[in-house]
């Protein structure tokens, strides 16, 4: 998937930009806003950025998992080498690495809610300036609806693109977001959305 960064100093515009990709087709999910006016964005209808997202958690998880999974095949390695396994099992060894790679990947995103997000570290004195960025998860089609959106809105400035590895997460956030509508369904809307 592609990422599109876009900047405004108008969080009406972001929003009202938001809601047209989202009648064109793009969903919600795919659709983020990162601002540093939480006063302002609790007056308007986006999809902000968790705050957990604004660190740098995920990545440094990922870095975590790795280092892990390499522990973890280590020590399955030399039990396997040391000929200690033909003495007891493979269950405590087996044990160990699960236990290794949990905690490699724990503490990995430990560190990372330390530090920002390194996606979003570019945007840091533009944010602190008072601008707000948008962006949107694309993939072929999205790509093509987002470029007829922009069209209309000529003040937004392009901050940039990137490619992403988020399309196992978008679909899984794309079919959560279908769950959740057809269980309120069975299940009768919660009274803050009845209004």
């Amino acid at each position: 998937m592609k990422r599109f960064y876009y900047m405004s100093d108008s969080l009406d515009e972001l929003e009202h930009f938001e809601h047209d990709l989202e009648s064109r087709g793009i969903p919600r999910t795919q659709i983020y806003l990162l601002s540093n006016d939480e006063v302002g964005l609790e007056s308007h209808d986006v999809n902000r950025v968790a705050s957990f997202l604004r660190t740098d958690v995920i990545h440094s998880g990922e870095i975590g998992a790795l280092f892990g999974l390499v522990l973890a095949a280590a020590i399955l390695l030399t039990a396997n080498l040391s000929g200690i396994v033909e003495q007891t099992t493979w269950v405590p060894f087996i044990f160990l690495a699960i236990v290794a790679f949990g905690f490699s990947t724990w503490e990995g995103g430990f560190i990372g809610m330390q530090g920002p997000n390194t996606h979003f570290t570019k945007f840091e004195k533009a944010l602190d300036k008072g601008l707000h960025v948008l962006f949107v998860e694309t993939d072929k089609v999205d790509k093509k609806k987002l470029k007829k959106v922009v069209k209309k809105y000529p003040k937004l400035k392009r901050a940039g693109t990137e490619v992403t590895h988020t399309g196992l997460l978008m679909f899984v956030l794309r079919n959560w977001e279908k769950f959740r509508s057809r269980a309120l369904v069975f299940k009768g809307r919660p009274k803050a959305q009845e209004q």
